[in-house]
């Protein structure tokens, strides 16, 4: 009965997959059963084959057109990794008797039993842990769901379980990450391990953290590696993975290169609220935003900060909730609501706004889609937080477009 209150509850949104329209005036609460919808709709399908050790079997895998010829297999451990990374801070909440309550505990559920199917042999859907170095990435999204939600990911796993997690990721030291985004990965991975109290390797993580630093150009901005690659990729990697290795830094008073952790981590949080301030910029009046760079089929992993800072409640003062949600509501109906971005088995696609395979890169699948669920991190923050009651505001491009005065933008330098 619970669930079918839920579904009802759910289905009074915009529905997903409907036609474009501009984004209607929305009364505050109703954003949140929006992206109570789409986390579902990303998780339920992909948490229900893991959990009985069907994922390998019936995952239909979309490749790039121009798929590099790596082992496909790789696309389990994106999938379940990136999926997990998202959700990981919603299915940490509570667990009541409210229709949310009820599928939080069974997604809680799936999720622990897809953790133990990973990891162990036995299971079919043991995941790619050798072989490719690919699984270096997508180990990182896989420790960072664990580092978001220990509580209800971590600790309910059994000994065997965590002991296999816990040596497959010391098993990825092998992938020498290089100067780029990776270098983050090696990171996250490590200060996981540092989190739960295991034996990890200083030097991934703070040779990860100097060159993060020396590779900030101002204004809040991160290069990827020695050029400036004008994209998201500080949105899917470098401000989240950063600020939440140094989380971990910061809480254990681990020594780090020539300042503490917590200045660092300060630092770090300044230059990501500078960065959102753009992002917020970016959103167009009708929710669309520049198709910018390498991996737009990440979709709406694009504003991964402006939900992460929401869920950390470490927004600017020039960003106010209600800003912030309205504008990624329009974000998220923007993309959502056409037809063809999952499936008809309920899979996502490869596409930016439906499905779009000629906008894979040579490393993208299907399973590297659901790095999407990032765009849904203030779901960690419960229905009677702030964020979902705060009066609704028009964003910057609505203000600007619609003639109404708007706050000017000027570099900031820290």
């Amino acid at each position: 009965m619970e669930r079918r209150h839920f579904m009802g509850a759910l289905a009074a949104a915009p529905a997903l997959g409907a036609a474009a329209a501009a984004p209607a005036a929305i009364p505050a609460g109703t954003e949140r059963a929006y992206l109570l919808r789409l986390l579902q709709r990303m998780a339920e399908p992909i948490l229900g084959l893991m959990s009985k050790g069907q994922l390998k079997q019936k995952f239909a895998l979309e490749l790039s057109p121009t798929w590099d010829g790596r082992d496909r297999s790789v696309a389990y451990l994106e999938c379940f990794g990136r999926l997990m990374s998202g959700i990981a801070p919603w299915l940490a909440l509570p667990v009541d008797a409210t229709p949310e309550g009820s599928l939080r505990r069974r997604l809680q559920d799936m999720a622990l039993q897809s953790y133990a199917n990973a990891v162990d042999p036995r299971s079919p859907d043991y995941l790619k842990w050798k072989g490719e170095g690919q699984a270096l990435v997508d180990s990182a999204y896989f420790t960072n769901a664990l580092l978001r939600a220990p509580k209800v990911l971590w600790e309910p796993l059994e000994a065997a379980t965590r002991a296999r997690i816990i040596a497959e990721i010391k098993g990825l030291r092998r992938v020498d990450p290089p100067n780029t985004n990776w270098l983050l990965f090696a990171a996250m991975n490590e200060a996981w391990l540092l989190s739960i109290g295991e034996e990890h390797d200083p030097m991934r993580l703070n040779g990860a953290i100097r060159k993060i630093n020396e590779w900030y150009v101002g204004d809040g901005w991160i290069k990827d590696g020695k050029d400036f690659h004008f994209d998201y990729y500080n949105s899917y990697v470098m401000y989240p993975m950063l600020l939440e290795v140094l989380d971990v830094l910061a809480a254990k008073k681990a020594p780090f290169w020539q300042a503490r952790p917590q200045e660092l981590l300060a630092q770090a949080n300044r230059r990501a609220q500078r960065y959102c301030e753009h992002l917020e910029r970016f959103v167009g009046p009708d929710g669309s935003f520049p198709p910018i760079g390498r991996s737009l089929t990440y979709r709406t992993a694009a504003f991964q900060p402006l939900a992460l800072l929401a869920w950390r409640k470490q927004l600017p003062a020039s960003l106010p909730e209600g800003q912030v949600r309205a504008a990624l509501h329009a974000v998220h109906r923007a993309i959502w609501d056409v037809p063809g971005n999952f499936t008809d088995a309920g899979f996502l696609t490869i596409g930016f706004r439906g499905h779009q395979p000629e906008l894979g890169d040579w490393y993208s699948n299907n399973g590297s889609m659901y790095i999407a669920s990032n765009g849904l991190l203030a779901l960690g923050l419960p229905a009677s937080d702030s964020f979902w009651s705060a009066p609704g505001q028009d964003w910057t491009q609505k203000k600007a477009f619609g003639g109404r005065g708007f706050p000017k933008d000027y570099p900031v330098s820290y």
